[in-house]
């Protein structure tokens, strides 16, 4: 990861980075086949003009757009402003550059980032979801990143309402590396309300964009942000969503990029179930019900094993009704629902949510007939 640096060669790359990034008719993929021929991002502008029109895609309006010193004003601009701010940026020839999504052909050539994070040899994994977020989908999230606590993985949204910020705030409360992708510059934050956790997000974590201080959330550049959500990680989990959404896009992506796609199934009929169900009924998500589906899928099982001291110190996380419950079915056996409720003492709708939520710490797990057992003792 570079901060701004006077020195001589790196500004001439990263401005000449920037001045690729905002000429027209050059995306990420272009940009990266001139730098592949050129040897540098500053050594397309030295290159002859009838090279680079003999290069495959190369004619001669985009060599036109290259040499238009109206995109070397724009780049010097938010060069000054990358400068002024000391941000840190990240090419995509760097080796901090993001390893998943340097696969990607349509990866950004340049990240610009705030906070404190070091993605070398890291498990990573992309959580999204609707905006508009139901309570089952929220208190899954809540369960979902405490349980993952034991693999310690970098966890990765979007930032918005719903969902996103849901699974933000879940990472800073059990201590989970969290890196929040966003759709505009690093000058704001969007939604404004979100600035409130910008400080513990970038303790341990942060932000990472492709856009400049001048680009604002709007809604294209959402759909293009969701690329980045989808292709920096090893797999990304959709919590909830509608038929269509941004969260669906991202999934769509992710199965694009050849990663592994989680669904949390819902109720057939719940609005904010339907992406989640359809996905995986055409087989493109893995269904999700708990981390244990996550592990096994990605291959995890051996080191879940080598974590079990860490797994031993989460179930010390048990609130008591949770503790009350974990002891009833150690001494008890597998057990039914209701017989679980009347046991403990808990009405079944409480008792279900308890359960739900043990279940995604990995200590319980439900079998058919609305059965559950324990998985591991604690002893």
């Amino acid at each position: 990861m570079n901060t701004y640096l006077y020195d001589s060669d790196s500004e001439k790359e990263l401005l000449a980075l920037l001045r690729l990034q905002c000429t027209p008719h050059i995306g990420d993929q272009t940009a990266k086949k001139l730098i592949a021929h050129c040897g540098s991002a500053a050594a397309v502008f030295r290159e002859r003009k009838g090279l680079l029109m003999k290069l495959e895609g190369i004619g001669m309006r985009t060599v036109a757009e290259l040499c238009n010193t109206q995109y070397q004003k724009a780049a010097l601009k938010e060069f000054r402003f990358i400068a002024h701010n000391k941000l840190n940026w990240i090419s995509f020839q760097d080796t901090a550059y993001p390893k998943y999504l340097k696969h990607c052909r349509d990866g950004p050539i340049l990240l610009f980032t705030r906070g404190n994070f070091d993605l070398t040899n890291r498990r990573i994994i992309s959580v999204v979801g609707t905006r508009s977020s139901t309570p089952h989908g929220n208190a899954f999230c809540e369960a979902f990143i405490e349980a993952l606590v034991p693999l310690n993985p970098v966890i990765v949204s979007g930032f918005a309402y719903g969902i996103d910020i849901q699974v933000h705030k879940a990472a800073i409360k059990y201590g989970l590396p969290t890196l929040a992708i966003l759709a505009h510059g690093l000058n704001r934050l969007y939604p404004r309300i979100h600035s409130r956790y910008a400080s513990q997000l970038m303790q341990n974590g942060g932000f990472i964009t492709e856009f400049w201080s001048s680009s604002k959330p709007d809604r294209e550049n959402f759909l293009k942000r969701n690329r980045i959500i989808a292709g920096i990680s090893e797999a990304t989990v959709l919590v909830e969503s509608a038929e269509r959404g941004g969260g669906l896009i991202t999934a769509d992506l992710a199965h694009g990029y050849n990663r592994d796609v989680f669904a949390v199934p819902g109720r057939v009929g719940d609005p904010y179930s339907q992406g989640c169900n359809h996905l995986i009924k055409v087989q493109k998500a893995h269904m999700l019900t708990s981390v244990a589906d996550l592990v096994y899928v990605l291959g995890w099982e051996l080191d879940m094993h080598k974590s079990r001291p860490r797994q031993q110190e989460l179930f010390t996380t048990l609130d008591s009704s949770e503790q009350g419950i974990y002891c009833f079915l150690e001494a008890n056996g597998k057990q039914l629902l209701d017989d679980i409720a009347l046991s403990c003492r808990f009405p079944v709708s409480q008792t279900a949510t308890l359960l739900f939520g043990m279940e995604m710490k990995g200590c319980i797990r439900s079998l058919p007939g609305k059965f559950y057992e324990i998985i591991h003792s604690k002893t």
